[in-house]
This record gives C-alpha cells, sequence and structure tokens, in this order.
C-alpha cells in the first residue's frame, strides 16, 4: 500500500467515523445489547497487535476509540459523571492487559465479540420486523457498515488470511447486508401506504 493511498485511506476514514458519531453523541452509545460499540474495537484491536498483524490492517482501530473514549468523557464531563471515567478508564486499562496473559483468552474474547456484534444486529432485525417500521433506522450507515465488512474481508485476505478475523467479518457483513434490506423493505412500505 502506498504513502499516498493509506493518506487518503485515513482522512476518508476519519471523516466517516466522525459522521457515524456523530449520532452516539446526540442519542445513545450503545448497540442494541447496551455493550459499548469501543469494547469490541478493544478486543479487536488487542487481537491484532497480540499476533503482529501489520498495522495497515488494524490502524483505524486506535482512532476510532480514542473518538469514542473523547466522545464518553465529553457526555460524562457534561453529565457532572468525572469520577465514574476514571472507574471505566482503569477497567479499560485493566481489560487491556488481561487480554494477552494467554492466548485463549485474546482468542475467547474475539470470538465472544462476533457473538454479541451478530446479536445485536439480530435484535435490531427482530425490533425491524415486530414494529415494521424503519423508524430512526438508517439504511446508509448499515450501508457503510456492510461495505467496511467487504473492504475488511478482502484486505485480511490479502494481508493475514486469519479465521477468526474473515469469520467475524463475513458474518458481519451479511448482517449488515440483511439489516440493511429490512430498513429499505420497510421504509417503502410505509411510503406506499
Amino acid at each position: 500500500m502506498s504513502l499516498h493511498t493509506a493518506a487518503a485511506e485515513g482522512v476518508s476514514l476519519c471523516l466517516g467515523c466522525s459522521v457515524a458519531r456523530v449520532p452516539c453523541g446526540a442519542g445513545s452509545c450503545t448497540r442494541q445489547t447496551g455493550f459499548p460499540h469501543s469494547n469490541y474495537l478493544l478486543v479487536f484491536l488487542r487481537y491484532q497487535i497480540y499476533y503482529d498483524y501489520p498495522l495497515e490492517t488494524y490502524l483505524e482501530y486506535p482512532i476510532i476509540i480514542a473518538q469514542d473514549a473523547i466522545l464518553l468523557c465529553c457526555i460524562m464531563h457534561f453529565s457532572g459523571k468525572k469520577k465514574r471515567a476514571l472507574f471505566y478508564t482503569v477497567i479499560y486499562w485493566g481489560v487491556w492487559y488481561v487480554l494477552t496473559l494467554h492466548k485463549w483468552i485474546i482468542d475467547v474474547a474475539m470470538n465472544l465479540c462476533t457473538f454479541v456484534s451478530a446479536a445485536s444486529k439480530l435484535v435490531q432485525l427482530q425490533h425491524l420486523w415486530q414494529t415494521k417500521d424503519s423508524g430512526q433506522a438508517s439504511a446508509l450507515t448499515w450501508g457503510m457498515g456492510a461495505y467496511t465488512c467487504a473492504t475488511r474481508i478482502i484486505t485480511t485476505v490479502m494481508t493475514t488470511n486469519d479465521l477468526a478475523v474473515l469469520i467475524r467479518f463475513i458474518t458481519m457483513l451479511i448482517l449488515n447486508i440483511w439489516v440493511t434490506a429490512t430498513i429499505l423493505h420497510y421504509r417503502k412500505t410505509k411510503k406506499t401506504d
């Protein structure tokens, strides 16, 4: 990957992540399961570093985690919960080191993150099916998630060929496409009624 290409991807990533984080600041910073998004990223980042994968394969995760951390600090600062922010910081650092005590811990954590991510998307799908209304769900955001997973599959195959990472991104790609299609289906249904 050339330096120019890497810089263009970095700028694109920062802009895309900023846009994706704005709704988080306005509303909820957790997925349907209540598990903060940055927890997935923390495990995934540590997994990539533990297996000594090329920097290009995980460079966006520190940026996204930093964005989430800044956002959470701002939320806690303005809601008067500064002491709680210190507690969460200590927990994050503790988890960061515990993840690599044994190889099986990081592998189980990676698989659990895949499971929890899939479960949160299935909860979103169930909600859409029950209400038959896409509501405030954004097909563009879910479509961007699907596109990201597709590109990460290609990147993973070309760089590390890690089976756990491939399973994660293939699962997330399928579910992101499914949620996107469901949102579009109920959006069209709503307009024609």
